[in-house]
């Protein structure tokens, strides 16, 4: 059973590394965010479908660094398991979508939000290679180390995390994983733009940046196939769907400043879209959710390290 058929029936019911920034990104169409120091991260993070229109989206301001030396937003690190993450660096956006995008849902209300501190995103979705080092198995349906684990629930996820977090190279550094909250989610995936997708408005340029419905042969692929984003971030579009820490639920009238989603209610919100969505699923903005035992052969996830030394 596909998320997109669960999500439809939930609503009828109510519900030291290197740096190698790829050559060929998706550009931003607004500047960048400016990024601040990478010792000014968060040292331990908290654990935790059509909007109302409100004009035109702002463009991406940063927040001050002040005197502090700059870090290359998209720097990479590689980790002891092998995963490759990218410094995303603090700033605000422009969150949800404005009334004129296509394939726009009621709960894409458009506000302001803030994400204070840089932190370190997976470059991909977690491998099955990497998910089996860290867990001893692999749950897939569509078989290959370097495709995403997939067919995982959200608590798999969490518990994911927890594991990486415990190994003696990640916890001597102090290093902390999690999955990212739905607002660094889509942070991240805009990587300074204000379009439907990382790479502009124009849904038919999304085969060249992810697997989805018209081009995936209804199977996951292996990561990083296809383009990155301007922070050099691959598949944020497509391939699988992405687990967010967040419980779902409205977004905030006004503004706000690194939210974590919902304070009640059981569903966990899902990002990105996957192999088996047509594009609109796959919008930067776009918002799924479901009860975090679902296991489905689209749905997968990315880490955020929330401790950077």
């Amino acid at each position: 059973m596909r998320v997109l058929l669960a999500v439809v029936l939930i609503g009828i019911a109510g519900c030291g590394g290197e740096d190698n920034s790829p050559d060929d990104v998706a550009a931003p169409s607004s500047p960048a965010v400016t990024p601040v120091k990478a010792e000014n991260a968060e040292a331990g993070a908290p654990k935790p479908q059509v909007a109302e229109p409100k004009g035109s989206v702002p463009s991406t301001k940063p927040v001050s660094p002040g005197s502090e030396p700059n870090v290359p937003a998209g720097m990479e690190v590689t980790n002891s398991i092998g995963m490759k993450l990218r410094l995303i660096p603090a700033g605000e956006f422009m969150m949800g979508s404005p009334g004129t995008e296509s394939d726009r849902e009621d709960d894409e209300t458009q506000h302001r939000v803030t994400i204070t501190k840089p932190f370190y995103l997976g470059e991909t979705e977690v491998t099955q290679e990497q998910y089996e080092k860290v867990m001893g198995t692999n749950p897939s349906e569509f078989k290959d180390p370097q495709n995403p684990v997939e067919t995982v629930s959200w608590d798999d996820a969490v518990e994911f995390c927890r594991k990486l977090s415990a190994m003696p190279a990640e916890k001597t550094k102090g290093y902390e994983y999690r999955l990212p909250t739905e607002a660094e989610w889509e942070y991240a995936c805009r990587s300074g733009t204000t379009t439907a997708y990382g790479f502009g408005d124009d849904a038919s340029r999304l085969g060249d940046y992810g697997w989805f419905e018209d081009n995936s042969g209804s199977k996951t692929h292996p990561v990083g196939e296809k383009k990155p984003n301007g922070w050099g971030l691959y598949d944020m579009h497509g391939n699988v769907y992405e687990w967010c820490q967040d419980r779902y639920g409205n977004y905030p009238s006004g503004s706000a400043t690194d939210p974590t989603g919902a304070t009640s209610g059981s569903d966990r919100v899902l990002r990105g879209g996957s192999w088996f969505n047509y594009a609109g699923y796959c919008r930067s903005a776009s918002r799924h959710w479901l009860t975090p035992v679902y296991r489905s052969d689209d749905l997968g996830f990315r880490v955020l390290r929330s401790s950077i030394k």
